[in-house]
């Protein structure tokens, strides 16, 4: 995979991305919410998520009064498929060890 560590905050992000639609896109404060996490966190993992090509990001064009553009962020296709990849593998980890109760 491109080079990503799957910290507990990375894998926050990388779901809250995986959630986003065209009629509820992901931006800065909303991943931050949806993540649970600060802005000291979620910023740097969405440029390094950019550096590496999973990530594209694009300023709101609507109107939006009172309040600067928000910046949008959507997983780039080889970003999709690495965040879900990802997110599958640890699923299969956390929930496939151990849970048997011994040896088959």
């Amino acid at each position: 995979m491109a080079n990503i560590r799957l910290t507990k905050p990375t894998i926050a992000v990388l779901e809250a991305l995986l959630s986003a639609t065209d009629d509820a896109p992901a931006w800065g404060l909303s991943i931050c919410r949806d993540a649970d996490l600060g802005p000291g966190t979620v910023y740097p993992i969405l440029d390094r998520l950019s550096e590496r090509g999973w990530l594209t990001s694009r300023e709101e064009t609507g109107p939006h009064p009172g309040r600067p553009a928000r910046r949008f962020y959507e997983l780039t296709g080889m970003g999709r498929r690495h965040a879900t990849e990802a997110l599958e593998t640890r699923r299969s980890r956390r929930f496939g060890l151990g849970l048997a109760g011994g040896n088959a």
